[in-house]
């Protein structure tokens, strides 16, 4: 579908209110519309943090108007106008959605996308063969290497891993701990794992800023992702676009499928592997010549972005109702499958800074 889709007739006779973040500054809302001529569309307005009513959403979710920040309000309707990331992607077995960019107020003030509302398969119900596409298709994306524009992000690894806001006292906490939903369903060598990789958040941070750089989406997952019949995967949600490691996508894919319950917690190896293999074999295909091991490094050393998770789930662990993407879940369940994804992680933590030090 082309970039834009033509004049759009913006006299809406239907809405529908579609999940997103809500604590995030940089989206005032994100809406299914049909049009008077019977076009369903996605409407997901843009605002300028000047523009918010009040202080907006400070602290982890705050926008900013520095293009190069990972949370720069514009970077989404300026990924939809750049022909240079559309004509990137073509050839790959990715694609972005058909998109009309509207400006409102002024071009520093606000904006709204007019989105094609994909059909196909939604990532939440991928298969293995769905997600081995999704992976071979960042492959030959990236395999070119860096795609640098005004608006991509910079550091943001770094950055939004050190925005999360937890209590990571708790982690040293014997109360916290013992809470029975956390003692009787997360692995006993969890808290000395998660111990280390928290003690080497500097060193992985570093590891991966070493490595290669490469066009990155990075915020790969699920909820992000539909597979066109025609086999493409249509990424959504290019807020956070710019510049990455090798593998710094797929270590986010994989973690995120199983965290938020949409891949089991005990098939979590397999996804890795059949990711990581059809990430490679994608490479290839796109004519990167590098150190696979490089390329696992940077899936691995990417759990350094989920630090902050355990400490928090620690402190929701006393909470009367839960959650797993915004949808009520059985606690018990959800804390056994995040208690063994987590020690996964521990896992990609050593194993990551085991390689680091032998190179």
């Amino acid at each position: 579908m082309a970039a834009i889709m033509g004049d759009v007739d913006h006299d809406v006779v239907a809405r529908e209110e579609l999940r997103h973040n809500p604590l995030n500054e940089v989206t005032a809302s994100v809406e299914r519309v049909v049009l008077a001529d019977g076009r369903s569309l996605v409407r997901k307005e843009l605002r300028a943090p000047s523009s918010w009513p009040s202080a907006g959403a400070p602290g982890a979710w705050a926008a900013s108007t520095d293009p190069r920040h990972w949370n720069s309000w514009r970077r989404e309707a300026d990924v939809h106008r750049d022909a240079a990331l559309r004509r990137s992607l073509r050839g790959t077995g990715l694609d972005l959605p058909g998109c009309e960019v509207e400006d409102v107020g002024t071009p520093v003030t606000g904006a709204v996308l007019w989105m094609e509302d994909v059909d196909g398969v939604p990532g939440e119900r991928f298969d293995l063969d769905d997600h081995a596409a999704l992976a071979a298709g960042l492959g030959r994306w990236q395999a070119p290497g860096p795609l640098d524009a005004p608006w991509t992000s910079s550091g943001f690894l770094r950055e939004y891993s050190g925005s999360k806001r937890v209590a990571w006292e708790l982690l040293d906490d014997e109360v916290a701990w013992a809470q029975p939903l956390v003692r009787d369903t997360w692995p006993p060598s969890l808290r000395s794992g998660w111990a280390r990789l928290v003690a080497a958040r500097e060193r992985l941070l570093r590891v991966v800023e070493q490595l290669p750089r490469t066009r990155s989406h990075l915020d790969v997952w699920v909820a992000n992702e539909v597979r066109r019949p025609t086999g493409e995967v249509v990424l959504l949600d290019w807020a956070f676009a710019g510049d990455g490691a090798v593998g710094e996508d797929l270590g986010n894919h994989v973690p995120d499928a199983v965290f938020d319950l949409f891949w089991p917690a005990e098939r979590f190896e397999e996804l890795e592997t059949t990711c990581v293999e059809s990430y490679l074999a994608g490479l290839a295909e796109g004519g990167w010549r590098g150190d696979p091991d490089l390329v696992r490094l940077g899936v691995l050393a990417s759990c350094v972005k989920y630090a902050w998770l355990l400490p928090l789930l620690l402190q929701r662990a006393g909470a009367a109702e839960h959650a797993a993407y915004h949808r009520p879940a059985d606690a018990q369940h959800l804390y056994a499958q995040r208690g063994l994804a987590l020690s996964h992680l521990v896992r990609w933590c050593d194993e990551a800074l085991a390689t680091a030090e032998r190179r």
